[in-house]
């Protein structure tokens, strides 16, 4: 990024904690968080700024009193070979962020081959987001579920909040679950002690924020007319009734139930918004699906991204070649490892993407 780029993210800043600073702001809720949320992003990039500047007036001073005292010399070196590492830092932090990184989540689990046994896993995968919810502090919900004979889970869905505040919300952490998960144990169900393997899919998708629509004015025509009742015959005498038409959309509200045109205006408008939200909400929810169906095509073992095999207590990612003998710990809510090798090896993917 150029430093009319990099000065541009310090103004922005600066304006953030003056908007912040201001009580008025925070009599809008909704504001003030994502004001928040942007003033968090952007505090360690700042940070790395800062410190990126500083060495680099360090390093002109040292080689200026180099020349002077061979001293600085060596001080110098010290500096220059500390910049790298800061550029890199700050190179880092300046990639494009997920912009759902901050999210809360919706997670389905289906159990897919292998039947029962399937289903059994599909409780112990559930089971394993839920403690790693609770290690975290997130707030977890079961929305619906069908239960197998056996105790397990033909489908579930659930839901998964953090506390918000955060730059990061669970989708930073849980956005690369997605896929199928493939058991390899003796199950319940097996009464000659054989190894089985099934497997069950995990859709993750996240969950958009409450979508507040604006209305711009001059994308609306408001006509009068006069309410009329049953059969045409005329309610009152004066133009009160009011139709609302949004221009972009072609969407028409009509309101003549109230006693005066301004309330019939104001009324119309509400119940607009109202639909404009939905519609947006169906547009969030559809792109929402389309990740979701990207996800797991079929619950096939074929297609698996991690494996758990009990007898060798191994966890495997075959996405990051990650591979660990802790599975125990992992199925209690230990998920952090194998979730940081999936984060790192995106993040190297980007960095790589930036630098081509």
């Amino acid at each position: 990024m150029d430093s009319s780029s990099l000065h541009g993210l310090l103004a922005e800043y600066a304006e953030l904690e003056k908007q912040l600073a201001d009580p008025a702001v925070h009599a809008d809720q909704s504001r003030a968080r994502k004001l928040g949320r942007r003033y968090a992003e952007l505090t360690p990039v700042v940070k790395a700024i800062g410190e990126l500047d500083s060495a680099r007036d360090d390093l002109a001073a040292a080689q200026e009193l180099a020349g002077e005292d061979a001293g600085f010399a060596a001080e110098a070196q010290e500096i220059a070979a500390r910049i790298p590492a800061l550029e890199s830092r700050l190179t880092e932090l300046l990639l494009p962020r997920d912009p759902y990184d901050s999210s809360d989540v919706v997670m389905e689990i289906k159990s897919g081959e292998g039947g029962e046994e399937s289903a059994l896993f599909a409780g112990d995968l559930l089971r394993m987001y839920l403690r790693y919810a609770e290690r975290h502090g997130w707030k977890a919900e079961v929305l619906d579920s069908v239960e197998s004979d056996l105790g397990g889970y033909k489908d579930v869905t659930v839901s998964l909040k953090s506390k918000g505040g955060a730059v990061d919300g669970v989708w930073a952490r849980l956005k690369f679950e997605g896929g199928v998960h493939r058991v390899q144990r003796v199950p319940a169900t097996e009464s000659q002690g054989r190894i089985h393997t099934s497997a069950a899919g995990v859709l993750i998708y996240p969950e958009p924020e409450e979508v507040e629509v604006e209305i711009d004015p001059n994308d609306l025509r408001i006509d009068v007319f006069r309410s009329s009742g049953p059969g045409g015959q005329s309610v009152n005498t004066t133009d009160s009734a009011v139709r609302v038409t949004h221009l972009p959309t072609g969407i028409v509200v009509s309101c003549q139930n109230e006693k005066s045109q301004i309330q019939n205006r104001a009324r119309a408008i509400q119940v607009l918004q109202a639909r404009l939200q939905a519609l947006a909400e169906e547009e969030a929810a559809s792109k929402a699906a389309d990740a979701r169906r990207s996800q797991v095509r079929t619950v096939d073992r074929s297609e698996r991204v991690r494996t758990y095999n009990f007898p060798e207590n191994r966890i495997s990612d075959h996405r990051v070649n990650y591979k660990a003998y802790n599975l125990d710990q992992v199925l209690d809510g230990d998920l952090d490892a194998v979730l940081d090798a999936l984060a790192s090896a995106d993040r190297e993917e980007r960095l790589a993407s930036a630098g081509a």
